[in-house]
Protein backbone atom coordinates (compact mmCIF):
# COMPACT_ATOMS: atom_id res chain seq x y z
CA UNK A 1 0.00 0.00 0.00
CA UNK A 2 1.47 3.72 -0.51
CA UNK A 3 0.31 6.74 -0.25
CA UNK A 4 0.72 10.08 -1.85
CA UNK A 5 1.64 13.26 -0.78
CA UNK A 6 -1.69 14.87 -2.10
CA UNK A 7 -3.45 12.54 -0.20
CA UNK A 8 -4.76 14.77 2.95
CA UNK A 9 -5.72 12.06 4.78
CA UNK A 10 -4.31 12.09 8.72
CA UNK A 11 -2.33 8.86 7.95
CA UNK A 12 -1.01 10.34 4.91
CA UNK A 13 -0.30 13.57 6.87
CA UNK A 14 1.57 11.93 9.75
CA UNK A 15 3.65 9.62 7.17
CA UNK A 16 4.81 11.92 4.89
CA UNK A 17 6.07 14.39 8.30
CA UNK A 18 7.39 11.87 10.26
CA UNK A 19 10.67 11.30 10.37
CA UNK A 20 10.78 7.93 9.31
CA UNK A 21 14.55 6.89 9.28
CA UNK A 22 14.41 8.00 12.89
CA UNK A 23 11.34 5.96 13.23
CA UNK A 24 12.81 2.76 11.45
CA UNK A 25 15.58 2.99 14.19
CA UNK A 26 13.25 2.86 16.90
CA UNK A 27 10.96 -0.05 15.60
CA UNK A 28 14.43 -2.13 15.00
CA UNK A 29 15.35 -1.54 18.71
CA UNK A 30 12.12 -2.94 20.05
CA UNK A 31 12.07 -5.98 17.42
CA UNK A 32 16.04 -6.53 18.66
CA UNK A 33 14.57 -5.97 22.48
CA UNK A 34 11.78 -8.99 21.94
CA UNK A 35 14.35 -11.35 20.41
CA UNK A 36 16.49 -10.62 23.39
CA UNK A 37 13.38 -10.94 25.87
CA UNK A 38 12.74 -14.77 24.27
CA UNK A 39 16.70 -15.36 24.88
CA UNK A 40 16.27 -13.99 28.41
CA UNK A 41 13.28 -15.21 29.69
CA UNK A 42 14.15 -18.69 30.80
CA UNK A 43 17.48 -17.08 32.76
CA UNK A 44 15.40 -14.92 34.49
CA UNK A 45 12.67 -17.55 35.52
CA UNK A 46 14.41 -20.68 35.98
CA UNK A 47 18.34 -21.18 36.64
CA UNK A 48 21.51 -23.23 35.32
CA UNK A 49 19.85 -26.72 36.63
CA UNK A 50 16.11 -25.59 36.15
CA UNK A 51 13.93 -25.16 33.86
CA UNK A 52 12.76 -21.74 33.10
CA UNK A 53 9.90 -20.54 30.35
CA UNK A 54 9.09 -17.63 28.58
CA UNK A 55 6.33 -15.63 30.68
CA UNK A 56 8.31 -12.88 30.46
CA UNK A 57 8.70 -12.64 27.42
CA UNK A 58 5.46 -13.45 26.32
CA UNK A 59 4.72 -10.25 28.52
CA UNK A 60 7.27 -7.85 27.09
CA UNK A 61 5.85 -8.85 23.33
CA UNK A 62 2.07 -7.29 24.74
CA UNK A 63 4.29 -4.28 26.43
CA UNK A 64 5.78 -3.56 22.95
CA UNK A 65 2.54 -3.86 21.05
CA UNK A 66 1.37 -0.79 23.84
CA UNK A 67 4.35 1.17 23.39
CA UNK A 68 4.15 0.75 19.46
CA UNK A 69 0.89 2.27 20.34
CA UNK A 70 1.87 4.94 22.40
CA UNK A 71 4.16 5.93 20.19
CA UNK A 72 2.41 6.30 17.02
CA UNK A 73 0.07 8.36 18.87
CA UNK A 74 2.41 10.87 20.48
CA UNK A 75 4.15 11.06 17.47
CA UNK A 76 0.82 12.85 15.92
CA UNK A 77 0.33 15.36 18.61
CA UNK A 78 1.15 19.10 17.59
CA UNK A 79 3.13 21.48 19.21
CA UNK A 80 0.13 22.76 20.96
CA UNK A 81 -0.34 18.99 22.08
CA UNK A 82 2.45 18.15 23.03
CA UNK A 83 3.44 21.03 25.15
CA UNK A 84 -0.21 20.51 27.18
CA UNK A 85 0.77 16.70 27.32
CA UNK A 86 3.88 17.32 29.10
CA UNK A 87 2.98 19.31 31.97
CA UNK A 88 0.22 17.13 32.56
CA UNK A 89 2.69 13.94 32.26
CA UNK A 90 5.76 15.84 34.22
CA UNK A 91 2.62 16.88 37.01
CA UNK A 92 1.12 12.75 37.18
CA UNK A 93 4.85 11.77 37.12
CA UNK A 94 5.66 13.63 40.28
CA UNK A 95 2.87 13.03 42.34
CA UNK A 96 2.92 9.34 41.31
CA UNK A 97 6.90 9.45 42.51
CA UNK A 98 5.21 10.72 46.00
CA UNK A 99 2.99 8.61 46.65
CA UNK A 100 5.35 5.58 45.74
CA UNK A 101 6.81 6.89 49.38
CA UNK A 102 3.92 6.40 51.08
CA UNK A 103 2.11 3.12 48.64
CA UNK A 104 5.41 2.16 46.84
CA UNK A 105 6.60 -1.89 46.49
CA UNK A 106 9.77 -1.92 48.70
CA UNK A 107 12.34 -3.67 46.55
CA UNK A 108 16.08 -4.51 47.94
CA UNK A 109 15.55 -1.34 50.36
CA UNK A 110 13.83 0.94 47.67
CA UNK A 111 10.62 2.15 46.68
CA UNK A 112 10.28 2.98 43.05
CA UNK A 113 7.13 0.60 42.27
CA UNK A 114 3.35 0.60 42.29
CA UNK A 115 1.71 -3.09 42.05
CA UNK A 116 -1.37 -2.63 39.75
CA UNK A 117 -1.24 -6.52 40.54
CA UNK A 118 -1.17 -7.05 36.57
CA UNK A 119 2.14 -5.23 36.33
CA UNK A 120 3.77 -2.77 38.20
CA UNK A 121 4.55 1.36 37.28
CA UNK A 122 7.64 3.04 38.04
CA UNK A 123 5.92 6.42 37.71
CA UNK A 124 10.29 8.32 37.54
CA UNK A 125 10.28 6.80 34.36
CA UNK A 126 8.03 9.64 33.24
CA UNK A 127 9.68 12.25 34.78
CA UNK A 128 12.42 12.92 32.12
CA UNK A 129 10.25 13.47 29.15
CA UNK A 130 7.50 15.41 31.26
CA UNK A 131 10.28 17.55 32.45
CA UNK A 132 12.15 18.09 29.18
CA UNK A 133 8.55 19.78 27.38
CA UNK A 134 8.20 21.56 30.32
CA UNK A 135 11.74 23.15 31.01
CA UNK A 136 11.72 23.35 26.89
CA UNK A 137 8.82 25.48 27.06
CA UNK A 138 9.51 28.09 29.58
CA UNK A 139 13.10 28.71 28.50
CA UNK A 140 11.75 29.24 25.24
CA UNK A 141 8.91 31.44 26.00
CA UNK A 142 9.57 34.59 24.61
CA UNK A 143 6.18 36.41 25.87
CA UNK A 144 6.26 39.51 28.39
CA UNK A 145 4.85 37.37 30.97
CA UNK A 146 8.13 35.65 31.85
CA UNK A 147 9.74 38.82 31.72
CA UNK A 148 10.19 39.43 35.54
CA UNK A 149 11.62 36.07 36.60
CA UNK A 150 14.45 34.01 35.85
CA UNK A 151 13.33 31.39 33.78
CA UNK A 152 16.30 29.16 35.01
CA UNK A 153 15.22 29.58 38.17
CA UNK A 154 11.42 28.35 37.04
CA UNK A 155 13.27 25.18 35.81
CA UNK A 156 15.09 24.63 38.77
CA UNK A 157 11.47 25.10 41.27
CA UNK A 158 10.77 22.54 38.99
CA UNK A 159 13.26 20.13 39.29
CA UNK A 160 14.17 20.20 42.98
CA UNK A 161 11.74 18.71 43.93
CA UNK A 162 11.62 15.83 41.50
CA UNK A 163 15.42 15.43 42.62
CA UNK A 164 14.34 15.03 45.97
CA UNK A 165 11.97 12.37 45.77
CA UNK A 166 13.53 10.52 43.44
CA UNK A 167 16.93 10.82 46.19
CA UNK A 168 14.14 9.43 48.79
CA UNK A 169 13.12 6.37 47.02
CA UNK A 170 16.37 6.16 46.28
CA UNK A 171 17.19 6.00 43.23
CA UNK A 172 20.16 7.88 42.16
CA UNK A 173 20.44 6.93 38.35
CA UNK A 174 16.93 8.81 37.34
CA UNK A 175 18.19 11.62 39.73
CA UNK A 176 21.80 11.60 37.90
CA UNK A 177 19.71 11.34 34.32
CA UNK A 178 17.07 14.36 35.67
CA UNK A 179 19.72 16.65 36.76
CA UNK A 180 21.84 15.87 33.35
CA UNK A 181 18.60 17.11 31.22
CA UNK A 182 17.97 19.86 33.10
CA UNK A 183 21.58 20.96 32.68
CA UNK A 184 21.76 20.07 28.89
CA UNK A 185 18.45 22.18 28.48
CA UNK A 186 20.06 25.15 29.93
CA UNK A 187 23.42 24.77 27.77
CA UNK A 188 20.80 24.49 24.59
CA UNK A 189 19.25 27.92 25.71
CA UNK A 190 22.62 29.37 26.40
CA UNK A 191 22.53 30.17 30.18
CA UNK A 192 25.57 32.47 31.54
CA UNK A 193 28.72 30.89 33.01
CA UNK A 194 27.31 31.36 36.57
CA UNK A 195 25.04 28.46 35.94
CA UNK A 196 27.71 26.46 34.54
CA UNK A 197 29.75 26.76 38.04
CA UNK A 198 26.25 26.76 39.82
CA UNK A 199 25.27 23.27 37.56
CA UNK A 200 28.91 22.01 38.36
CA UNK A 201 29.05 22.35 41.57
CA UNK A 202 25.29 20.66 42.34
CA UNK A 203 26.32 17.64 40.34
CA UNK A 204 30.38 16.78 42.23
CA UNK A 205 28.06 17.82 45.77
CA UNK A 206 25.29 15.51 45.16
CA UNK A 207 27.70 12.56 43.96
CA UNK A 208 30.31 13.22 46.86
CA UNK A 209 27.42 12.95 49.66
CA UNK A 210 26.29 9.53 47.70
CA UNK A 211 29.57 8.11 47.33
CA UNK A 212 30.08 9.14 51.42
CA UNK A 213 26.85 8.63 52.82
CA UNK A 214 25.19 5.58 51.17
CA UNK A 215 26.96 2.30 51.43
CA UNK A 216 26.10 0.82 48.04
CA UNK A 217 27.01 3.51 46.02
CA UNK A 218 30.62 3.88 48.07
CA UNK A 219 30.61 0.06 47.80
CA UNK A 220 30.38 0.02 43.53
CA UNK A 221 32.70 3.18 42.99
CA UNK A 222 35.43 0.86 44.85
CA UNK A 223 34.64 -1.86 43.42
CA UNK A 224 35.19 0.11 39.74
CA UNK A 225 38.50 1.50 40.60
CA UNK A 226 39.54 -1.71 41.78
CA UNK A 227 42.41 -3.82 39.70
CA UNK A 228 41.03 -7.74 41.89
CA UNK A 229 37.62 -7.13 42.00
CA UNK A 230 35.36 -6.60 38.64
CA UNK A 231 31.84 -7.32 40.76
CA UNK A 232 29.73 -10.41 40.91
CA UNK A 233 27.17 -9.00 38.01
CA UNK A 234 30.27 -7.68 36.13
CA UNK A 235 32.27 -10.17 36.37
CA UNK A 236 30.05 -12.53 34.55
CA UNK A 237 28.93 -9.75 31.96
CA UNK A 238 32.49 -9.48 30.74
CA UNK A 239 32.46 -13.18 30.78
CA UNK A 240 29.32 -13.71 28.76
CA UNK A 241 31.10 -11.15 25.99
CA UNK A 242 34.25 -13.11 25.94
CA UNK A 243 32.00 -16.53 25.70
CA UNK A 244 30.34 -14.73 22.92
CA UNK A 245 33.15 -13.68 21.02
CA UNK A 246 32.62 -11.99 17.63
CA UNK A 247 29.23 -14.06 16.60
CA UNK A 248 28.03 -15.86 19.38
CA UNK A 249 27.39 -18.85 20.56
CA UNK A 250 23.47 -18.76 19.05
CA UNK A 251 20.21 -18.21 20.31
CA UNK A 252 19.34 -20.14 23.41
CA UNK A 253 22.77 -21.25 23.50
CA UNK A 254 23.79 -18.90 26.29
CA UNK A 255 24.86 -20.25 29.98
CA UNK A 256 26.52 -17.57 31.70
CA UNK A 257 23.11 -15.71 31.47
CA UNK A 258 21.60 -18.28 33.80
CA UNK A 259 24.05 -17.28 36.63
CA UNK A 260 23.71 -13.16 35.81
CA UNK A 261 21.30 -11.39 37.69
CA UNK A 262 19.14 -8.97 36.25
CA UNK A 263 20.04 -10.76 33.15
CA UNK A 264 16.77 -9.89 31.31
CA UNK A 265 16.77 -6.37 32.03
CA UNK A 266 19.92 -4.28 33.17
CA UNK A 267 22.58 -6.87 32.22
CA UNK A 268 20.42 -7.70 28.70
CA UNK A 269 23.23 -6.40 27.30
CA UNK A 270 25.25 -8.86 28.61
CA UNK A 271 22.60 -11.65 26.73
CA UNK A 272 22.92 -9.83 23.75
CA UNK A 273 26.95 -10.47 23.47
CA UNK A 274 26.71 -14.29 24.54
CA UNK A 275 24.38 -15.22 22.48
CA UNK A 276 24.71 -13.02 19.13
CA UNK A 277 28.31 -11.85 19.66
CA UNK A 278 29.54 -8.47 19.38
CA UNK A 279 27.85 -8.28 15.75
CA UNK A 280 24.70 -7.51 17.57
CA UNK A 281 26.17 -5.72 20.59
CA UNK A 282 27.73 -3.38 17.68
CA UNK A 283 24.12 -3.07 16.05
CA UNK A 284 22.07 -1.88 18.85
CA UNK A 285 25.13 0.69 19.80
CA UNK A 286 25.26 1.71 15.72
CA UNK A 287 21.41 2.03 16.28
CA UNK A 288 21.47 4.53 19.25
CA UNK A 289 24.15 6.56 17.88
CA UNK A 290 22.00 6.92 14.94
CA UNK A 291 18.90 7.67 16.62
CA UNK A 292 20.79 10.43 18.83
CA UNK A 293 22.83 11.81 15.88
CA UNK A 294 19.28 12.05 13.62
CA UNK A 295 16.89 13.61 16.53
CA UNK A 296 20.08 16.14 17.20
CA UNK A 297 20.61 17.45 13.46
CA UNK A 298 16.68 17.73 13.02
CA UNK A 299 16.73 20.06 16.42
CA UNK A 300 19.23 22.21 14.79
CA UNK A 301 17.17 22.15 11.89
CA UNK A 302 14.13 23.59 13.39
CA UNK A 303 13.19 27.12 13.43
CA UNK A 304 11.16 27.48 16.94
CA UNK A 305 13.38 27.85 20.49
CA UNK A 306 10.60 25.58 21.60
CA UNK A 307 10.94 22.72 19.02
CA UNK A 308 15.34 23.00 18.62
CA UNK A 309 15.42 22.98 22.97
CA UNK A 310 12.70 20.12 23.47
CA UNK A 311 14.04 17.52 20.77
CA UNK A 312 17.46 17.73 21.11
CA UNK A 313 16.85 17.26 25.20
CA UNK A 314 14.33 14.24 24.67
CA UNK A 315 17.44 12.44 22.14
CA UNK A 316 19.93 13.13 24.60
CA UNK A 317 18.61 11.61 27.71
CA UNK A 318 17.69 8.61 25.57
CA UNK A 319 20.91 8.26 24.40
CA UNK A 320 22.45 8.95 27.97
CA UNK A 321 20.65 5.78 29.10
CA UNK A 322 21.70 3.58 26.86
CA UNK A 323 25.28 4.51 27.04
CA UNK A 324 25.23 4.12 30.98
CA UNK A 325 23.30 0.82 30.34
CA UNK A 326 25.81 -0.74 28.01
CA UNK A 327 29.00 1.20 29.87
CA UNK A 328 28.39 -0.82 32.93
CA UNK A 329 28.09 -4.02 31.23
CA UNK A 330 31.61 -3.85 30.11
CA UNK A 331 32.35 -2.03 32.78
CA UNK A 332 33.37 1.43 31.25
CA UNK A 333 31.15 2.50 34.11
CA UNK A 334 30.52 1.88 37.96
CA UNK A 335 27.57 -0.72 38.05
CA UNK A 336 24.21 0.96 38.47
CA UNK A 337 20.65 -0.03 37.79
CA UNK A 338 19.70 1.07 34.77
CA UNK A 339 17.59 -0.07 31.79
CA UNK A 340 18.53 -0.63 28.39
CA UNK A 341 16.07 1.68 26.21
CA UNK A 342 13.38 -0.22 23.79
CA UNK A 343 15.22 -3.64 24.84
CA UNK A 344 15.53 -4.04 28.54
CA UNK A 345 12.41 -5.61 30.19
CA UNK A 346 9.69 -3.79 32.08
CA UNK A 347 6.58 -2.15 30.83
CA UNK A 348 7.36 1.42 32.84
CA UNK A 349 10.84 1.54 30.94
CA UNK A 350 9.18 0.56 27.83
CA UNK A 351 6.48 2.74 27.65
CA UNK A 352 8.53 5.96 28.67
CA UNK A 353 10.99 5.64 26.27
CA UNK A 354 7.99 5.16 23.49
CA UNK A 355 6.41 8.36 25.15
CA UNK A 356 9.68 10.11 24.83
CA UNK A 357 10.69 9.11 21.42
CA UNK A 358 6.97 9.29 20.01
CA UNK A 359 7.26 13.22 21.55
CA UNK A 360 10.59 13.85 19.75
CA UNK A 361 9.39 12.36 16.56
CA UNK A 362 6.37 14.71 17.08
CA UNK A 363 8.43 17.67 17.63
CA UNK A 364 10.73 17.22 15.19
CA UNK A 365 8.08 16.70 11.84
CA UNK A 366 8.42 18.86 9.03
CA UNK A 367 5.57 21.19 9.04
CA UNK A 368 4.28 24.04 6.56
CA UNK A 369 4.67 26.84 9.04
CA UNK A 370 5.26 27.03 12.55
CA UNK A 371 4.08 30.41 14.52
CA UNK A 372 7.15 32.33 16.68
CA UNK A 373 5.04 33.84 18.52
CA UNK A 374 4.13 32.33 22.46
CA UNK A 375 1.73 34.26 23.95
CA UNK A 376 2.20 32.34 27.17
CA UNK A 377 4.73 29.85 29.23
CA UNK A 378 3.59 26.84 27.28
CA UNK A 379 2.71 28.82 23.76
CA UNK A 380 -1.30 27.53 24.15
CA UNK A 381 -2.37 30.29 22.06
CA UNK A 382 -0.31 31.37 19.01
CA UNK A 383 1.12 27.55 18.08
CA UNK A 384 -1.26 26.16 15.16
CA UNK A 385 0.53 23.09 14.37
Amino acid sequence: MSYSRADNSGFSTWWWTIDRLALSAMIALIGIGLVLACAASPAATGGPLTAGDFRYAAKQIAFAAIAAGLLGAASSLSLRQVKIFGGIAFAGALLGSALVLVFGTSVLGARRWIDFGVMTLQPSEFLKPGFAIVAAAILADQSRSLERFSKPLITTALVVPALVILILQPDYGQAFLLLALWGSLLFFAGIDLLWVWILAGVGSTLAGLAYLLVPHVHHRVQQYFSADDTGYQTGLALKAFEHGGLTGVGPGAGTIKYRLPDAHSDFIFAVAGEEFGLVLCGAIAALFCFLAIRLLLRSASMRDRFSQFASAALAMVVALQAFINMGVAVRLLPAKGMTLPFISYGGSSLFAVALTMGLALAISRQRPHVAFQNKSVFGLAGVRA
